[in-house]
């Protein structure tokens, strides 16, 4: 597994890393057996970066991931997020971003974890009632004081970007990218270049619709995201399926998978480029990690924009209740 800068001191990890959201049964019940089993996988795969958050399954993930790691941080890097906050009740959901929040999500996910820092610290979506600058503040402090190895923000525009990093470094942007969300070929991509920040990838197979099993809409459980997501519902879904197949078809006849060959061309547009497929077996982890060996040449590239253009998902990444939170631009 090659590897790639993560943060701006130079710490590399695996140029593909594990997104752990299913670990809170996003897209399906699982268990703590299998997730420890996929983390085990992530090891002998060298995979060694773990992306978690405070909501994912409001705990779950990190207490699954904490009781893997058993207080030994040498083996993986290990990043989570906060500044969303959920009520389980109701269902509602909203952002903050102020110090005592922070402070108090970040100690709870090393508690849950069994850790005493971790490396990478995202706001995960921003609260737009302070200033950027302001929340920057808070997170140098918590460098300081050793809790954070490095600072990242989820779902921010370009401008932001600037903004946070002229008070201080900030070492990773994660953004929705993929071959059916490209919305950072809009500045944000470049904006990171610019920055030396690296581009956490989420969601790099379009939340499975550009990997090697389409996913059937007819079975997805009432907790799944897809269930209300506007590309996964008709006639949307019907549209977009014709392409998924040509896509899968194309990478048989290149002697590799769907979901190889769409991280292996999430890595060719940018050497800051991280990819996190999020999964929770570890046979398809290892497919995922495949792509770390494919070579994917300009003809190729070119051939996959033939087959999947610009702009071909149809429907909107997000319903409208989903929006709540990432930063448009462009």
């Amino acid at each position: 597994m090659k590897k790639r800068r993560l943060l701006q001191s130079g710490k590399m990890v695996s140029e593909i890393g594990l997104g752990c959201m299913s670990f809170g049964g996003f897209y399906g019940a699982t268990d703590q057996t299998e997730s420890h089993a996929t983390l085990a996988a992530a090891l002998d795969l060298g995979i060694d970066l773990l992306d978690t958050a405070n909501v994912y399954g409001l705990g779950i993930s990190e207490t699954v991931i904490g009781k893997f790691l058993k207080g030994d941080t040498s083996k993986f890097t290990i990043a989570t997020k906060a500044g969303i906050w959920r009520d389980k009740e109701h269902g509602n959901r909203g952002f903050n971003n102020k110090p005592d929040y922070l402070r108090s999500e970040l100690e709870g996910s090393l508690r849950r974890m069994g850790i005493d820092h971790v490396d990478l610290f995202y706001v995960h979506r921003r609260d737009r009632e302070l200033q950027i600058e302001d929340v920057m503040e808070t997170l140098l402090a918590l460098k300081a004081e050793g809790k954070i190895g490095g600072i990242g923000f989820s779902e921010i525009s370009p401008a932001s970007l600037r903004r946070a990093s002229a008070v201080g470094p900030v070492d990773v942007v994660q953004s929705e990218y993929s071959l059916w969300s490209r919305q950072p070929d809009l500045g944000m991509l470049q904006t990171c270049r610019d920055l030396g920040v690296a581009l956490v990838a989420y969601s790099p197979l379009a939340r499975g619709m550009v990997s090697s099993v389409t996913p059937n809409p007819a079975t997805f459980l009432d907790k799944d995201f897809r269930k209300n997501n506007p590309r996964f519902l008709e006639r949307n879904f019907g549209f977009n399926l014709p392409y998924a197949k040509a896509f899968q078809a194309y990478a048989q006849d290149h002697g590799t998978t769907a979901t190889a060959l769409a991280l292996a061309w999430c890595l060719a547009r940018g050497e800051n480029i991280i990819p996190i497929p999020g999964t929770r077996t570890p046979d398809h982890l290892a497919e995922c990690a495949a792509a770390s060996a494919l070579t994917v040449t300009p003809d190729m590239m070119a051939e996959i924009e033939h087959i999947l253009p610009v702009g071909w998902a149809h429907g909107d990444r997000y319903s409208q209740a989903q929006w709540n939170g990432p930063e448009g631009y462009c």
